[in-house]
């Protein structure tokens, strides 16, 4: 399970940058349009979504690899039995939020799909396509923070401090 939770997290982080390589691409054909005389229609919002999907699909991985911003000042006054007391607190409510984010996520995607909306710019693309990419995004960080929750509980996880990230 474990080995298909870390692909998962990495497919998630692949997949964020392919988005950021479409948002590069995206702005090099509206660039190319400008100097060449010719329309590229709908770039610059394919070029949002894509800077969209870039973000949310990041989540999960950035928060296993310990990159989330963590006030730890209080956490590091404690030690022991309140420390993980607050930990497993910190962590549940993370858990509680990011599973509200992934389900209304995941039900703007279906409400979009449900009610035919398109978007208001002259690319006129159904908007569940591009909301697709944060649904996913939000319930592998969902699953994410199941995982470090689970890892808390079990005693096994190790929260990598600011400095640890920063030095991989």
């Amino acid at each position: 399970m474990r080995k298909w939770l870390d692909r998962l997290y990495q497919a998630s982080a692949v997949l964020a940058g392919l988005s950021m390589i479409g948002v590069f691409a995206m702005v090099s054909l509206t660039i190319a349009s400008r100097l060449f005389g010719f329309s590229a229609t709908g770039s610059d919002a394919y070029a949002g979504y894509a800077t969209a999907g870039a973000g949310f699909m990041a989540l999960a991985a950035t928060l296993k690899k310990g990159e989330h911003i963590r006030v730890t000042l209080l956490l590091g006054a404690l030690e022991g039995g309140a420390r993980k007391a607050l930990e497993l607190l910190a962590l549940s409510i993370a858990t509680l939020l990011s599973g509200f984010l992934a389900f209304y996520s995941a039900y703007l995607v279906w409400q979009s799909w449900e009610i035919n909306d398109i978007s208001v710019g002259i690319d006129a693309t159904p908007m569940w396509i591009p909301q697709i990419p944060m649904a996913l995004g939000t319930l592998v960080f969902f699953i994410a923070f199941c995982d470090e929750l689970v890892l808390e509980l079990q005693g096994k996880r190790v929260a990598p401090s600011q400095e640890d990230a920063h030095h991989e």
